[in-house]
């Protein structure tokens, strides 16, 4: 089984990797696919236990979410595979002329610390605005990715990885420039959304003069301990979305999502990954028209449960979904063109991604029609093995596409983690 470093926080407020091997937080967590979550009491000291690791005591149940924490240092960049978070700020930045290369080292090495301060709870160092003061930690995450501008502007035009190329342009596409790409992406994922906005804020203000904000977007997902069970969470559509995602107890899970040592990519890329970033708009007044029988044939799926069409009344979303059940009248029970098939890592030469989406609602558009959907964010070794088929295949003969407008996009490498003392970007810079 592929390996990875689990983070945890000492009494004193440091952290340190454990041993290698997933954790159960991981397991549980990967990118939304199994929210943690419960009632009552019972789910804050579940969720709590899962995020610190083993090797740390659990919050007690009564402080709720606000102690849960996720160590900044380790092999991977956290906001990867750590249990996806109730609210989420995605950034963009451009570099400034003439910044060059030790200009972006001051830039992550400054904004390093202060996330990883900010990681267990700690003002930051500099800039700090009070917002969150009285919040804690809140399970906050702060992932950096560099996109392919950023080579060129710092000189390091031949380091860049040979998997950051600009994407293919998709039927149907609508995307906006201004609302993609960008030389540094930032993710920022809690539980709070005060305190992943006052972690923007912080970072933001330490880039001035460096780097400046090209577009930002905010996102939500089901809040922990919102289910009576654990389950996948549900988008905008209502449906269960992540089933599917690759787990990391599965053989060749790190192959799919990290780029391993020694391979095509750059050296100093090991052990990071690629993030593919679509701003997904869904025409929500076309969909809820369907009734929902119709919207289950687009899917593939129960929209009550997430079992596959043609399932037992008993199955569930983790039913292995069969291809080939007919349903009464002899035709097929998931539809030539039903999502779950033509998305499919079977029907894909086996691609795959570990989705990490949050939701979004920016109000109305000028028409009236909800400027609402998915920020789809997808972490793999690579892109032109992984998200690229993929989109194309669902471009041409996906269902659900007739509901969906790509409006805006984003390709970027996601370094390594950084190790104690360290920071994100020490291999491409040092």
């Amino acid at each position: 089984m592929e390996t990875s470093t689990d983070r945890t926080v000492e009494q004193d407020g440091t952290t340190r990797g454990t041993a290698p091997g997933f954790t159960r937080r991981a397991l549980l967590g990967t990118a939304g696919a199994a929210l943690v979550a419960g009632a009552g009491a019972g789910a804050a000291a579940a969720l709590t236990a899962d995020r610190h690791g083993p090797n740390h005591p659990p919050v007690p149940a009564g402080d709720g979410l606000g102690p849960a924490r996720v160590g900044f240092h380790g092999e991977h960049q956290g906001g990867i595979l750590e249990p996806q978070q109730a609210r989420v700020q995605l950034a963009a930045f451009d570099l400034a002329g003439g910044v060059g290369r030790d200009g972006l080292r001051a830039l992550l090495r400054r904004w390093s610390r202060t996330a990883a301060r900010m990681a267990v709870g700690e003002p930051a160092d500099e800039f700090d605005n009070q917002v969150a003061l009285d919040a804690g930690p809140c399970s906050l995450t702060v992932t950096f990715g560099f996109g392919a501008g950023l080579f060129d502007k710092a000189g390091l035009a031949d380091r860049r990885p040979a998997g950051l190329e600009p994407l293919p342009a998709f039927p149907a596409d609508a995307l906006d420039p201004a609302r993609g790409d960008g030389d540094l992406f930032v993710q920022i994922g809690a539980d709070d959304a005060l305190v992943a906005v006052h972690a923007l804020r912080v970072l933001q203000r330490q880039a001035a003069g460096t780097a400046a904000l090209r577009w930002q977007m905010s996102g939500f997902a089901r809040t922990p301990g919102a289910t009576a069970r654990p389950m996948t969470g549900r988008n905008l559509m209502g449906q269960i979305d992540g089933t599917n995602n690759p787990q990391p107890a599965e053989e060749g899970f790190a192959a799919k999502v990290f780029v391993a040592a020694g391979g095509e990519q750059p050296a100093w890329l090991a052990g990071g990954s690629f993030l593919v970033f679509r701003r997904i708009r869904m025409l929500l007044d076309n969909w809820e028209a369907l009734p929902v029988d119709r919207q289950e044939r687009v899917i593939g799926r129960r929209k009550s449960d997430g079992a596959p069409l043609g399932a037992p009344a008993d199955a569930g979303e983790r039913t292995p979904v069969d291809l080939a059940a007919q349903g009464p009248d002899g035709a097929l029970a998931v539809a030539a063109d039903a999502h779950i098939r033509v998305a499919a890592p079977a029907a894909n030469g086996g691609a795959a991604m570990l989705r990490r989406g949050f939701s979004y609602h920016d109000g109305l558009l000028a028409d009236g029609s909800p400027d609402a959907g998915l920020l789809f964010l997808a972490f793999q070794a690579d892109p032109r093995k992984g998200f690229t088929p993929v989109q194309r295949k669902l471009a041409r003969g996906d269902g659900l596409s007739r509901f969906l407008r790509h409006e805006a996009s984003g390709v970027y490498a996601v370094p390594p983690g950084a190790p104690q003392g360290g920071y994100v970007g020490q291999t491409l810079l040092d």
